[in-house]
C-alpha cells in the first residue's frame, strides 16, 4: 500500500549523529511489503538502561507481553522490530514468535533473551512467521552501523507516509549527551500509551529507575496529548534506552529523577518526544490539516485534556476541519459532551487569533471571512477558555478525510 506523502511532513529531516553504544541495521524480510526494509535489529553496549511506557488496550500485543516483563531488569542488549505485522491475537503462536525471535537475536549478540527487547506493527490477528524475521538477522548483525538513523525510521513504517526522527543535545554536570529518537503511527492512534512505537536513545549513564521516572514524566504532553482516530493499538510501545557511555567522557551516573543535573535532560528529552508526538499527528492517514486544541481556565489538567479530547476525538469537528468550515458549534458539542464541568455561558471559543463565541453566544464581532481564512491554513489552531480556573492542557489531531476511509477500508487487501 502505498499513499502520497502528507502536506504536513517537515521540510526537512534531521540528521543526528552517532549515539555511542548503538548500533543498528534494517532488513527486508518480505513479511507484508515487497521492496522495502521491514525489519530493523538494534545493539546496544553492555550497561544500557531501559524504560518503557505500553499500551493500555486489555488487548495487548505478544511483544508487549514480552517486552513488560523484560523490562523488570532495567536492561537492554538490543531491539528487534518489524513492521507489517503486529503479532496480536495470535495466541500461542505470537508467544512462540516472540521467544523465538528474542532467543535468536539473544544468540547472536551474545546475551539473554530477556536483554532483547521486541516490537512489531501491522496487522491484527494474522500468525508472524518467525522464520522470516530469523532469517535476516545475521546479515543484519554483521552490517550494523552507527547510522544514518533514517534508516530504521523508515523499516519500522506501515501507513506512515514520512519517516519520523528527531534529536537533541543537552548537559548533565557539564557534559554534553544526545538524545535521538524514532517513531511510527499515523493511524490506531489515541491515548494511553504510548498511540505507536517510538524508542529513544540516548548515552547519558542513567539508572533504570531514573530513566523509567523521566519517560513517565516525558509522555503524559507528548504522545498522551495526541489522537488521529481515538483508537488505541494493542501494540503502543514507547522506550527510552540509556547506553551510559557519556561516563567515559567524565558524565555521572545519576541515580535519582529528581537530581537537579538532569534538568536540562529533561527539557531535551520532552523536545525529542513532542517532537515525535506531533510528526504522528501530521502523518495521520488522510491527513490535510494539523489541528492544535487548548484549553484554558479549566478546574484542573485533567479536565482540560478530557475536554480536549473530546473536541480532537470528535468526527463532526475533524470533519468541519477538513472541509475547511469554521463551524464553532460543533466545538460546543465536544465541550458539552466531555463529563467535565462546564458552564455555557462562560465559554469563549477562538480559531486562530479570530474569536468566534463568547459568553454562550456567537461573537458580536464574529466575521466569517475572518474565520474561514483561519479554517485554510495548514495547522489549524482550536482554544476554548472555560472561565471556571487556572488549569489549561493542550492536544493534537488531524483533520478527517476521505482517504481515512480509503486506507482503512482495504489495509488488508
Amino acid at each position: 500500500m502505498s499513499h502520497a506523502v502528507s502536506p504536513l511532513a517537515p521540510k526537512s529531516v534531521p540528521t543526528p549523529g552517532p549515539i555511542a553504544g548503538v548500533r543498528f541495521a534494517t532488513a527486508g524480510a518480505g513479511i507484508k511489503y515487497k521492496g522495502r526494509t521491514d525489519v530493523l535489529m538494534l545493539e546496544m553496549a553492555e550497561g544500557t538502561t531501559a524504560a518503557g511506557v505500553f499500551t493500555r488496550s486489555k488487548c495487548p500485543s505478544a511483544p508487549v507481553d514480552w517486552c513488560r516483563k523484560a523490562l523488570a531488569s532495567g536492561k537492554a542488549r538490543a531491539l528487534v522490530v518489524n513492521s507489517g505485522n503486529a503479532n496480536a491475537f495470535t495466541g500461542a503462536r505470537g508467544v512462540a514468535t516472540v521467544t523465538a525471535t528474542a532467543e535468536g537475536a539473544a544468540s547472536l549478540i551474545g546475551c539473554g533473551a530477556d536483554e532483547v527487547y521486541l516490537a512489531s506493527t501491522g496487522v491484527i490477528g494474522e500468525p508472524l512467521d518467525p522464520q522470516k524475521i530469523l532469517a535476516v538477522l545475521p546479515d543484519a548483525r554483521a552490517r550494523m552501523a552507527e547510522g544514518p538513523w533514517i534508516e530504521p525510521a523508515k523499516a519500522i513504517m506501515t501507513t506512515d507516509t514520512f519517516p519520523k526522527l528527531a534529536t537533541a543535545t543537552a548537559r548533565i554536570d557539564g557534559v554534553e549527551v544526545a538524545i535521538t529518537g524514532i517513531a511510527k503511527g499515523a493511524g490506531m492512534i489515541a491515548p494511553d500509551m504510548a498511540t505507536m512505537l517510538s524508542f529513544v536513545f540516548t548515552d547519558a549513564a542513567i539508572a533504570a529507575p531514573a530513566l523509567q521516572a523521566l519517560l513517565d514524566k516525558a509522555v503524559v504532553d507528548s504522545f498522551n496529548a495526541v489522537t488521529v482516530d481515538g483508537d488505541t493499538s494493542t501494540s503502543d510501545t514507547l522506550m527510552l534506552f540509556a547506553t551510559g557511555a557519556a561516563a567515559g567522557r567524565g558524565a555521572p551516573l545519576v541515580e535519582t529523577a529528581a537530581d537537579r543535573r538532569l534538568a536540562g535532560f529533561r527539557k531535551a528529552l520532552q523536545v525529542v518526544v513532542e517532537d515525535l508526538a506531533q510528526m504522528v499527528a501530521r502523518d495521520g492517514e488522510g491527513a490535510r490539516k494539523l489541528v492544535e486544541i487548548e484549553v484554558t481556565g479549566a478546574t484542573s489538567k485533567k479536565a482540560a485534556r478530557r475536554i480536549a479530547m473530546s473536541i480532537a476525538n470528535s468526527p463532526l469537528v475533524k470533519t468541519a476541519v477538513a472541509g475547511e468550515d469554521a463551524n464553532w458549534g460543533r466545538v460546543v458539542m465536544a465541550v458539552g459532551k466531555a463529563g467535565e464541568v462546564a458552564e455555557r455561558d462562560k465559554l469563549t471559543i477562538w480559531f486562530g487569533d479570530v474569536r468566534v463565541a463568547v459568553a454562550g453566544a456567537r461573537d458580536p464581532d464574529y466575521s466569517e471571512d475572518a474565520a474561514s481564512a483561519v479554517m485554510r491554513r495548514d495547522v489549524v489552531p482550536i482554544r476554548v477558555d472555560l472561565g471556571l480556573g487556572k488549569a489549561r492542557d493542550r492536544v493534537w489531531t488531524c483533520d478527517l478525510t476521505k482517504e481515512y476511509v480509503a486506507i482503512n477500508g482495504d489495509y488488508r487487501s
